[in-house]
């Protein structure tokens, strides 16, 4: 069992009756249901985070080798890649970086 501390929240009328009545529609109890949603907002966060991070490590590896991947490479890679998902065809090769600057 995973240790907890308790806390208090100060909550407008209107978003208790919201959570309140969501809860209800799930089956778990209000307490439950905000423990999820706050753990779910910092998973969230943690991820976009994390994302920001790659995204500019990727692009100082982009400006300092001068290699990627073109927006239309890009985009007609995730088609083929959608369209194997849904079983219509076989997976996409992989892209491989091309000098681009």
């Amino acid at each position: 069992m995973r240790a907890t501390v308790a806390t208090s929240l100060k909550l407008p009328v209107e978003l208790k009756a919201a959570i309140d009545e969501d809860a209800r529609r799930q089956g778990m109890s209000s307490h439950a249901y905000m423990v999820k949603a706050l753990g779910e907002a910092a998973d969230r966060s943690r991820l976009r985070e994390r994302f920001t991070e790659d995204a500019l490590t990727a692009e100082r590896e982009a400006l300092v080798t001068g290699l990627g991947h073109s927006l239309d490479e890009v985009r007609e890679y995730f088609a083929r890649m959608a369209e194997f998902r849904a079983g219509r065809a076989e997976r996409p090769a992989p892209l491989v970086p091309k000098k681009l600057l």
